[in-house]
């Protein structure tokens, strides 16, 4: 879900594994302070990402609290080099990439209550009161969907969190 720490740990996933590619999401969301276009996201316009998904430009896209993401096949081919690639993604996109790449290997990331999740999110300081509650609801849903994976990695202490992706990791990633 938003706001679990996914970033957090995935900076720090591929701080132990260098070749490790980080497949840069699109999105029609607003850059937030200090995020920039092709570096943090592809900011697109509503019309731009919907020319992509109409063109097939995408191996996944979803509506995500008012916004569209998605991961462009170009980023895919960017990182084909490295051996491996992670995807920032939520549970649409994660439904359709188990559906396109089924040889991807899936982790959940989740929250150590609901209640840790909401700190988190007024805590990042980014989203307003009303789009909290979207986020918390889309979240409940998503939590619900955890079974579906091979592998949840729970973000309650973060150097164990760390250590946990990175043992699942390690077991599923041959660096070229």
């Amino acid at each position: 879900p938003s706001g679990v720490g996914k970033g957090t740990l995935i900076r720090l996933l591929r701080e132990r594994h260098p070749g490790l590619g980080l497949s840069i999401s699109a999105t029609t969301r607003a850059p937030r302070e200090g995020e920039h276009h092709a570096e943090h996201y592809y900011f697109l316009d509503p019309d731009e990402f919907d020319a992509k998904v109409a063109a097939g430009e995408f191996v996944e896209h979803a509506a995500y609290s008012g916004n569209q993401y998605g991961t462009l096949r170009s980023e895919l081919s960017r990182h084909r080099e490295s051996g491996g690639v992670v995807l920032e993604i939520e549970l649409q996109g994660a439904r359709q990439v188990r559906e396109t790449m089924p040889e991807a290997h899936q982790i959940f990331i989740a929250p150590p209550s609901e209640e840790a999740l909401r700190t988190r999110l007024i805590g990042r300081g980014t989203d307003s009161p009303e789009s909290i509650e979207r986020r918390l609801a889309v979240a409940r849903e998503e939590l619900a969907a955890r079974n579906e994976f091979p592998d949840v990695v729970v973000n309650d202490d973060l150097d164990e969190a760390v250590a946990r992706l990175d043992a699942i990791v390690s077991a599923h990633y041959q660096p070229l």
